[in-house]
């Protein structure tokens, strides 16, 4: 069922009352690459898609399209990325100096020509009088022929001192994080450059992409711990998706980061937190966050019984007597999602 069909079906079970009826057609929210910010009393998902597009919600369950954040496209997208189709990559959303900074990639399939920008806005709420985004540009760029790593996928923490560093990378050779300057719109100078997650690392001709799954990097710290989550396998292959979520911990922001059996990420390391199951496939690309009181997984999984089209999931977070996350992979099935109409 796509998007358009679902509203209207929905719009009709409401006016009807259908209330059983609607329960078992409601349409899921489809997203990809989710991330998570809180603003006021609502919740608001990003994900790739045509500018960006985002839902807002009161509890994280029924959800409400609020468009999308470019009307266009980035206006350098184009230069960077020459095959870039107006479909802008993998976002992240965080508060910095009392600002929203959304990054984004622009990329086109299986190529390392790409970058990763950021716009900014004093809200997140489309109704404010302050809501405008303004776009900062290119914070950073891979080219073939000079970067043996792929700028997309940007997700961006603050160290225990405040300092701002970006993750981010797909593929070639794995993730880098970078720390960034007070704005957190550029890396800082001098730069310095870190690699946090590989899987045997190969070279191959110019342009095209290295074997080595893993991408879709997300830092969340805990306690004395940060949490490097990352995305193995293969996304956007319906059937054939092999996506699922692996971690590993560290001490300092720049690792190293040690899987449960001591391994480092940067060495092929991962612990598996969660792996799809025959309804749900290719889960991954997670965020993570702590809501009032509360751990969640944010991240997309392949609907079987819908043509494997992407839904969003939110998982409770748990941890284990040692400090490690866990996920019950049952919330899989038993968390859905509701797409309302538009406020």
């Amino acid at each position: 069922m796509n998007s358009t069909k679902a509203m209207g079906l929905l719009a009709a079970c409401l006016a009807g009352g259908i209330t059983f009826t609607c329960a078992a057609q409601a349409a899921q929210v489809e997203v990809h690459d989710p991330v998570m910010a809180k603003d006021g009393a609502r919740y608001y998902v990003f994900s790739t898609g045509p500018g960006i597009t985002f839902y807002s919600s009161a509890d994280m369950k029924d959800w409400v399209p609020e468009g999308r954040v470019f009307a266009g496209e980035p206006a350098w997208a184009k230069r960077v990325a020459p095959l870039f189709d107006g479909h802008v990559w993998a976002p992240d959303v965080v508060r910095h100096d009392g600002k929203f900074l959304l990054y984004y990639s622009v990329s086109s399939f299986g190529k390392n020509t790409s970058g990763i920008g950021v716009t900014v806005n004093k809200t997140l709420d489309p109704r404010s009088p302050d809501y405008r985004w303004e776009d900062k540009g290119m914070v950073l760029q891979s080219l073939p022929n000079r970067d043996e790593w792929n700028a997309i996928d940007p997700a961006v923490i603050a160290d225990k001192a405040g300092n701002g560093w970006m993750a981010f990378g797909s593929f070639w050779g794995g993730l880098k994080l970078v720390r960034l300057d007070a704005s957190w719109t550029r890396p800082a100078e001098p730069q310095q450059w870190h690699t946090i997650a590989t899987r045997a690392p190969t070279l191959t001709p110019a342009g095209e992409a290295a074997p080595q799954e893993v991408e879709a990097p997300f830092i969340f710290k805990k306690g004395d711990w940060y949490y490097l989550f990352a995305s193995w396998g293969l996304c956007c292959q319906k059937e054939k998706s092999t996506y699922h979520v692996v971690v590993g911990r560290a001490r300092d922001v720049t690792g190293p980061y040690l899987d449960k059996d001591g391994k480092d990420m940067a060495k092929g390391g991962g612990t598996l937190v969660v792996k799809g199951n025959r309804n749900w496939i290719g889960v991954g690309h997670n965020s993570a966050y702590t809501f009032d009181g509360r751990d969640v997984l944010v991240l997309h999984a392949y609907e079987t019984a819908d043509r494997y089209q992407q839904k969003l999931k939110v998982l409770d977070i748990g941890w284990d007597s040692a400090g490690w996350p866990t996920v019950d992979p049952a919330q899989l099935d038993s968390y859905q999602s509701r797409l309302l109409p538009a406020r």
